[in-house]
């Protein structure tokens, strides 16, 4: 079946940086959007970036404008957030997802398909 497999969490400083990876396998990687959500303890999922599908197209949500920096390599089947100047409250579990609408979601729903998720703590 379809796998979405996160990594590059980890524990980093405020004002650190960390790159995650979305590696997709068992679909047509180019014909999905793909997003970038996150989740805090006792919140809910949020969105934090998107991709078209030719990766010509991207939308942020505020609060990493600027900061985040999401890509993809349709040769690798890979999805990337870069996060610069992270803070305190960055700190969630990152999860990508893979939507094979035309169009840029901004909210879960309509996603296809969901990594597994991977713990990013910006703590000093």
């Amino acid at each position: 079946q379809v796998q979405l497999v996160e990594s590059g969490g980890g524990l980093v400083q405020p004002g650190g940086s960390l790159r995650l990876s979305c590696a997709a396998s068992r679909l047509t990687f180019s014909s999905y959007a793909m997003g970038w959500f996150r989740q805090a303890p006792g919140k809910d999922r949020e969105f934090v970036a998107a991709i078209s599908w030719s990766g010509g197209r991207t939308h942020y949500a505020d609060s990493v404008k600027g900061r985040f920096t999401i890509s993809r390599d349709n040769a690798k089947n890979t999805v990337y957030l870069q996060m610069n100047s992270l803070k305190p409250e960055d700190t969630a579990v990152y999860y990508c997802a893979a939507d094979q609408s035309l169009g840029i979601r901004t909210t879960p729903l309509g996603y296809d398909y969901w990594g597994q998720g991977t713990q990013v703590t910006v703590s000093s």
